[in-house]
């Protein structure tokens, strides 16, 4: 069976690298059919850190096929993928492809595969933040509609899926888990301190870094007026984003004196500042969750969250860019006991589980009649 996955952001390799771990376990314990799999990279997200340090520390496969597609606007981003990503399947010829989450590449690779009559297994299926002014709701909601397996990291997302009909619509919804938190367990014994850090926990751990937030300068100024007064009381460690900086100084905003601020970190600094903070305060997806696998909570500046299930067990706080409810936020979780105890993503073996669900799918795929399905 071959497989290409499509990546184009570095939380995707991460993701992405669960599966390859599960696959490759597979092939070394199979006494059948190995798994071919060759990973694309459209090249979405530029990053210089994406060396080869970066692949190698990590363990992760490098790309079969980068396809260098970045600095344009949607529809030309999503266009040139599909246009590259067609050639590499026609050349390849796939059982499956594989794509994760949210981006441009998730729903360029899940069209021009699907255009291809090629099966398509979507990972991080069913997730829905109910915004339809985000762009990564609008890739999601599509690639879901198309895809041959959606891959469900709770049982929220199954809900989801059924409340917008997919009882009907002939697509496998498997609840597997996170495959973050695959990841997280894989990688914590591999955790380092950022340059610049004391070994304490006394600290509140702030990413801000998206569009909704950074580009509106009222939402900005309100959202670090509030770390600033939150830094009065505890320390605040802000891994500052090149987007953030970049409006912070368009919008001639200073951030607070006694706000630490960092330059970017890695994955293993960023999973040394959560299993060290007493809190985090963020408007990332990703990040929610992993404040979550580390048992701390998480005040989050955005007005939706995909991972409802945090705020439903009262572990995360939806405030938006309000600086009051930020700053009331604040003092509640330092008050109040937060149960971290439910397994809401799993039990860490997502990755396992997708791969032996594409196997029993495939087999059960090649008993089917070839000129029609029988029921």
């Amino acid at each position: 069976m071959k497989i290409i996955t499509i990546v184009g952001a570095r939380p995707q390799f991460v993701k992405a690298a669960v599966v390859s771990r599960a696959i490759e376990k597979y092939n070394e314990e199979s006494t059948g059919e190995s798994i071919q799999e060759l990973i694309v990279h459209t090249g979405q997200h530029f990053d210089e850190n994406m060396s080869s340090i970066f692949f190698d520390q990590m363990g992760i496969p490098k790309p079969h096929y980068n396809l260098e597609i970045n600095s344009l606007t949607h529809g030309a981003m999503t266009g040139k993928m599909l246009e590259k990503i067609e050639a590499v399947l026609l050349k390849e010829k796939p059982d499956w492809v594989l794509v994760y989450g949210d981006t441009n590449s998730t729903i360029a690779g899940a069209l021009a595969a699907k255009k291809l009559h090629i099966k398509v297994a979507h990972v991080e299926a069913g997730l829905r933040s109910f915004n339809m002014e985000m762009p990564e709701e609008i890739n999601r909601i599509l690639t879901d509609r198309i895809s041959d397996i959606l891959f469900c990291p709770t049982q929220t997302a199954i809900d989801n899926l059924e409340k917008e009909g997919y009882a009907n619509i002939k697509s496998d919804r498997i609840q597997c888990g996170d495959v973050m938190y695959d990841a997280v367990l894989f990688y914590a014994d591999r955790a380092s301190r950022p340059k610049g850090i004391e070994q304490t926990v006394d600290f509140v751990l702030s990413t801000i870094h998206r569009q909704e937030n950074t580009d509106d300068p009222a939402k900005l100024t309100s959202i670090f007026d509030a770390l600033g007064e939150i830094a009065e009381k505890q320390r605040v460690v802000l891994p500052l984003h090149p987007r953030t900086v970049k409006k912070l100084k368009e919008f001639n905003i200073v951030p607070a004196k006694n706000i630490q601020i960092l330059d970017p970190v890695g994955y293993f600094e960023m999973i040394w500042l959560l299993s060290h903070c007493q809190m985090a305060i963020t408007d990332s997806g990703g990040l929610q969750k992993e404040a979550f696998f580390f048992k701390k909570p998480c005040i989050t500046v955005r007005d939706e969250t995909e991972w409802v299930e945090l705020v439903q067990n009262g572990s995360n706080y939806l405030t938006g860019h309000s600086k009051d409810l930020i700053i009331k936020a604040f003092n509640i979780i330092r008050e109040k006991e937060i149960d971290f105890s439910k397994a809401l993503y799993g039990k860490g073996d997502a990755g396992q589980i997708i791969v032996e669900e594409l196997i029993k799918y495939s087999s059960i795929d090649l008993l089917k009649p070839k000129l029609g399905i029988i029921e």
